[in-house]
């Protein structure tokens, strides 16, 4: 029931992914391989926010790795949205989602939903490929946790960049602490989780978030150039800096998972999430 809920888990959308694994157009993102790069543009209306259908086609990105592995050097995120990159999980979705089950039954499908998004960010976050987020706008909750699994962060000079699952009793809960910590240590987590606040491109470059900032609209641009470069380089040595360089958190990654689960089966945070739905804000994640 809850694997109905919530969408399908990886093996049972592995049998379905396209024969041609170099090209999919989907619902809420589509990837492209061209000389050597791997272009996934992220399109869900209104903010590419990260529900059931959007795990479902991430999972068949990650099925289709090791076969675009095999010919791109690199990756890159975009969002074809005005919006920005994206506004995080599908709050909407998963609100509903727990009022139409049994508590229980509610609580072991938010569990097996963060086990799947996990799943395919480790995967994403291992990868041998140079892995690039051109983001803008909104980078907030699990878009920043979905930046964050890259390697690098090219960010154009609207990009705002936020945690604000505190305001709804929350965590982060597709790996954003743990990789925070592993890039940038304690101190900037705390500021992010903690407080809720944004920060700007020019913050977001001091305390070394992103790699590059760029022009409005230049984000996409110069990701672009940046993975025609890498194509420079031996593959193999790339790909051995980046586990070295790069390593994955993996029992911290774990204990998140339990963590953000325990949190949505209280009451409180139960309430912030009718609240927020209840919105009658355009975008109540700025709020």
């Amino acid at each position: 029931m809850a694997a109905q809920m919530w969408g399908q888990p990886l093996s049972a959308v592995q049998g379905r992914l396209a024969h041609n694994m170099t090209r999919f157009n989907g619902k809420t993102l589509s990837w492209e391989l061209m000389n050597g790069v791997v272009e996934v543009a992220l399109h869900r209306e209104p903010c590419n926010e990260i529900g059931a259908q959007s795990l479902e086609e991430f999972e068949h990105l990650a099925a289709a790795l090791p076969v675009l592995e095999q010919k791109a050097q690199a990756l890159i995120f975009y969002s074809n949205l005005a919006c920005g990159f994206s506004a995080g999980g599908d709050l909407r979705e998963l609100y509903r989602g727990l009022q139409a089950m049994e508590k229980q039954a509610a609580l072991a499908g938010i569990k097996e939903f963060h086990q799947r998004i996990h799943h395919v960010m480790n995967t994403l976050d291992a990868s041998p490929m140079t892995t690039i987020a051109a983001v803008h706008g909104i980078v907030f909750g699990g878009g920043l946790e979905l930046a964050l699994v890259c390697d690098l962060i090219i960010a154009d000079k609207t990009a705002r960049f936020c945690f604000p699952e505190l305001r709804l009793g929350l965590i982060p809960g597709f790996g954003g602490i743990p990789r925070l910590q592993r890039d940038l240590g304690n101190a900037v987590v705390r500021d992010l989780v903690l407080t809720g606040r944004s920060f700007n491109t020019t913050k977001a470059q001091q305390i070394g978030l992103v790699s590059q900032v760029v022009a409005e609209g230049e984000a996409l641009r110069v990701a672009r150039g940046t993975a025609a470069q890498l194509g420079k380089f031996d593959r193999t040595t790339a790909a051995a800096a980046k586990r070295f360089v790069k390593p994955i958190p993996y029992d911290e990654l774990r204990q998140e998972i339990e963590i953000v689960c325990d949190l949505y089966a209280r009451p409180a945070v139960q309430a912030a999430l009718k609240k927020f739905v209840e919105s009658t804000d355009a975008q109540p994640y700025l709020s």
